[in-house]
């Protein structure tokens, strides 16, 4: 059971791990030993997240998520294969919870009256810069 908050919990079945060689140079282990892990979470279909969190997570994952909406991580980081498994499930409980957190909404606001005056009057100083920049000298 993984963990992600006090409501969120995402049981083993949910989750599938692959492991592959990792990329990048390495010694005399890199092309025999598979430590990097692929972890693949189906997001659209899992029962464990609210559809509040799943929308956000959709957002949030990016490219990382194929159009059938399974979300995938790589974790290459570290030579052992339970390093970069742990490493891989952190980044993507990290990941719920930054979905699980609901985005203060905006409350639509309008400018002051002082605000559109000292607005105004910054704007009538700079074309009067300009306008006095263009003028040429009067020959005499």
């Amino acid at each position: 059971m993984l963990q992600i908050t006090t409501a969120i919990r995402i049981p083993e079945s949910e989750l599938s791990e692959r492991f592959i060689r990792s990329p990048g140079p390495g010694g005399q282990n890199v092309n025999k030993v598979a430590t990097a892990v692929q972890l693949s979470f189906d997001v659209a279909r899992s029962p464990s997240l609210p559809e509040d969190v799943r929308r956000r997570l959709n957002g949030l994952a990016g490219r990382r998520i194929d159009g059938d909406g399974v979300l995938t991580i790589e974790a290459h980081r570290f030579r052992t294969r339970e390093r970069n498994r742990e490493d891989a499930r952190e980044r993507l409980a990290d990941l719920i919870r930054q979905a699980a957190h609901r985005p203060k909404p905006r409350i639509a606001t309008r400018p002051t009256r002082g605000s559109k005056e000292r607005r105004l009057a910054s704007k009538k100083l700079r074309a009067r810069v300009k306008q006095t920049r263009s003028r040429r000298p009067t020959e005499d």
